[in-house]
């Protein structure tokens, strides 16, 4: 049977799950358990500070990549744990651990929230895969900051928010960016090849449950990245999703 609702995949922020955040779950939840009745979210939960001080610790022991790769995958599929207990009987009940169960746990209707999947993989970089794999209608990175600037926002105080960017102008900002376990931050090479390549119509917004319920309702907010001209005077977008 065809699925009714729309699909949208959000990558959430680990500072969401930062301590100075505690309590604010529900939140969270709130906003996606009202969308739920028009979409399905998808959501992956990042690592965060949490993920980073254990994969400092593990670097500082001698540890290897992908060995801190998976401790930084085991924490965010602890904070996606979190996430699920206010989600409650919204929610599919435990977070998937390969794409084969995130297509298998979407299936039931009700909201997913995984972490990370693979080593080698940010989690946005997995929140892209998982979009391509279920054939999302939008993605949506929920990051630290509001969009994408024309420079670093938390180093310049005329930083500029960008409502739109072309994708060829964001892989040359993100040229030379840490590819490192831990090191991940606005959005990956990877994950900017997985929607390239599937023209997956995405936005970089502001990880705060305001703004999400902004997006999630289809209000325009954060970054677009455009696949063509985004110098374009056309309002329309460019990114309509190709189907295989």
């Amino acid at each position: 049977m065809a699925r009714k609702k729309k699909r949208i995949v959000v990558k959430l922020s680990g500072s969401s799950f930062a301590a100075e955040n505690i309590g604010k779950l529900r939140d969270y939840a709130q906003v996606f358990v009202r969308a739920s009745s028009a979409c399905q979210p998808i959501i992956v939960a990042g690592g965060g500070a949490i993920a980073r001080t254990y994969i400092a610790h593990a670097r500082a022991a001698g540890a290897d990549e992908s060995t801190l790769d998976e401790l930084g995958i085991d924490i965010s599929r602890l904070n996606a744990r979190l996430l699920i207990h206010p989600l409650g009987r919204y929610a599919h009940s435990h977070p998937p651990e390969t794409l084969r169960e995130v297509e298998h746990a979407a299936a039931s209707g009700k909201i997913v929230v995984a972490g990370g999947l693979y080593p080698g993989q940010s989690t946005n970089g997995t929140a892209a895969l998982i979009a391509e794999r279920l054939r999302a209608d939008a993605f949506f990175n929920a990051t630290d900051v509001a969009g994408i600037y024309d420079s670093n926002p938390n180093k310049s105080k005329n930083a500029k928010l960008l409502p739109k960017i072309d994708v060829s102008e964001l892989r040359s900002m993100l040229v030379g960016e840490d590819t490192a376990a831990g090191g991940y931050d606005l959005m990956d090479i990877i994950a900017l090849k997985v929607i390239e390549r599937s023209k997956i119509p995405t936005r970089v917004i502001h990880s705060v449950p305001r703004t999400i319920s902004l997006a999630l309702a289809g209000r325009r907010t954060g970054t677009e990245i455009m696949f063509g001209k985004a110098s374009s005077n056309s309002g329309r977008s460019k990114s309509r999703r190709t189907r295989r």
